[in-house]
């Protein structure tokens, strides 16, 4: 069992502060941009002009990302606080509101350019898990999403939060969102995959649902939401819909791809 007691700081010059959370995003963002210029970008019209669609990609993220919190998980705080929504330093990001973020940010540069918006969210799809990993390992330095109460070998305590030894779901999220994600991509995308636009958006959004859904019932719900329908949680019920999104897209893209 391991007692976690991490400071969120990373690094602190006076009152100027760097956390793990920030740099998390930092580091996801500059890898998953190297790997895609150096490996997974083949269209030359593509790479020319990735490098404006990431100031499209990280806009996407932050105002997707802290929108999709606010009316995800906290819009009863927010709607009576709404200057609160604009404190993105306290915390409160979506993930899958990052996504739908990431999704029209992209849909916008691609029709901007007249290109198709799949080249984008493939290559996007493919590099997320780095981000995902690194965003994972960060809430567990935060101490935040963390499991439910266990007496597994491999528990943690969570001093700031109290004296039980619950599930670390952030590792769990990282391992399987990130690393076993990372892997899965690059096996469809070594069977060519990419040449059909759309199908690397569909597997990700699959496979990240299915790993999101069952490992959220080893973690803590929302404290202002707790279980909603059928006693789930509002992150299980939101990856069931993407799964589907995904699948929708599988069925679709692939018929393309086998006329092809």
């Amino acid at each position: 069992m391991f007692i976690n007691n991490f400071d969120p700081v990373a690094i602190q010059i006076f009152s100027l502060e760097l956390r793990w959370y920030s740099l998390s995003y930092i580091v996801g963002i500059l890898l998953g941009w190297f790997f895609a210029k150096k490996i997974f970008i083949n269209n030359e019209s593509i790479r020319s002009k990735f490098d404006d669609y990431i100031s499209y990609l990280i806009i996407g993220i932050i105002i997707g990302g802290r929108i999709g919190y606010v009316f995800f998980y906290n819009f009863d705080y927010y709607i009576n606080n709404l200057i609160d929504i604009f404190k993105i330093w306290q915390g409160g990001m979506s993930f899958h509101g990052g996504l739908l973020g990431v999704i029209i940010a992209s849909i916008l540069f691609a029709k901007k350019n007249d290109q198709n918006f799949f080249n984008y969210l493939d290559i996007v799809s493919i590099t997320a898990p780095i981000g995902i990993f690194f965003g994972r390992i960060a809430n567990f330095i935060n101490s935040e999403l963390y499991g439910i109460e266990t007496k597994v070998p491999w528990a943690v305590k969570f001093t700031s939060i109290d004296d039980l030894y619950r599930h670390p779901t952030q590792l769990y999220e990282a391992f399987f969102e990130g690393f076993v994600l990372f892997i899965i991509l690059i096996y469809f995308w070594k069977r060519g995959f990419m040449k059909a636009p759309g199908l690397i958006s569909g597997l990700f959004l699959i496979f990240y649902s299915s790993f999101r859904f069952f490992i959220e019932f080893l973690r803590v719900p929302d404290e202002q939401l707790g279980y909603m329908i059928f006693n789930l949680t509002m992150g299980q019920i939101i990856s069931v819909v993407f799964l589907l999104f995904g699948s929708y897209l599988i069925v679709t893209k692939y018929e393309n791809k086998k006329k092809n």
